[in-house]
């Protein structure tokens, strides 16, 4: 018997380094990730807010942005090139009337942020459809998905009961970024692999259409880094925020629809 708790004890004590050693190595990895991303874009992004394609016929649609440095559209060389510009553009093509952005979206957001970025808009604004994209930063700070989660059924529910559509692009593969080195890389991607599951769980069960960024954009991100991804190598670039608008504004128009917006047929060649 005192040989089987040895045997266990020891077991337990080499189980315990092993788990050490690799907490102490992500920490070392996630310490070289951070001095090669550093902070050469800054902490502020372009305003892009405005109303887009004024010149069009009818009442803006109210457009919203939420979340964190890619909501906001850090990256982006100019206004057009940022997420909600580019959802904006779009989202005026396709419906023929202007479209007004508001970006409530603040580089360095955690989903628990969701609900100062909606206490700060004014007391009688009112969106017709909100895009939020939030997620990495909460697997970063390795935030439990729940919480995440709960955080942005929180925000949903209170722009769904104001009467706006609400958009969810699930947080991307994190797994993508070349400056994280592995396994760190592998984690966090299994990390956000797991985050835009509940996001998604979330979205459906709270009237949102969920975008799931990973899926749709992860197999281009990791195919054209160079491409797809800005200076630092961690937010996208003009090309990036293009994907992922092309990827998001279908569900705009879907979520528009729920709400009873009419949206036009796509246009044709004849139409032109």
């Amino acid at each position: 018997m005192a040989g089987v708790r040895t045997a266990i004890a020891v077991a337990t004590a080499v189980a315990s380094a092993i788990v050490l050693g690799g907490r102490s190595l992500l920490v070392h990895q996630a310490a070289i990730a951070r001095r090669r991303i550093g902070k050469p874009l800054g902490e502020q992004s372009l305003v892009a807010d405005r109303v887009w394609k004024r010149s069009l016929d009818g009442r803006p649609i109210e457009l919203l942005l939420l979340g964190d440095s890619l909501a906001a559209g850090l990256g982006a060389e100019h206004r057009k090139e940022t997420l909600g510009g580019r959802i904006a553009k779009g989202l005026a093509k396709r419906m023929q009337c202007p479209v007004r952005l508001r970006t409530a979206a603040v580089v360095g957001s955690e989903s628990s942020a969701l609900a100062g970025q909606l206490d700060d808009l004014p007391g009688d604004y009112r969106a017709d459809v909100a895009v939020i994209v939030v997620g990495g930063n909460d697997v970063t700070h390795t935030i439990p998905p729940s919480a995440a989660a709960e955080r942005l059924e929180q925000a949903i529910i209170r722009l769904r009961d104001a009467g706006t559509a609400v958009v969810v692009g699930t947080c991307p593969d994190l797994g993508t970024l070349q400056p994280v080195p592995q396994p760190l890389r592998a984690l966090m991607s299994r990390m956000s692999r797991r985050l835009a599951l509940e996001q998604t769980k979330v979205a459906w069960r709270t009237g949102a259409v969920p975008v799931d960024l990973r899926q749709v954009l992860g197999p281009t991100f990791h195919d054209q880094p160079d491409e797809m991804f800005s200076l630092d190598r961690f937010h996208p670039s003009a090309a990036g925020y293009r994907a992922t608008a092309d990827a998001l504004l279908p569900a705009v128009l879907t979520a528009l629809e729920s709400r009873g917006v009419s949206v036009a047929p796509p246009r044709t060649a004849l139409d032109i």
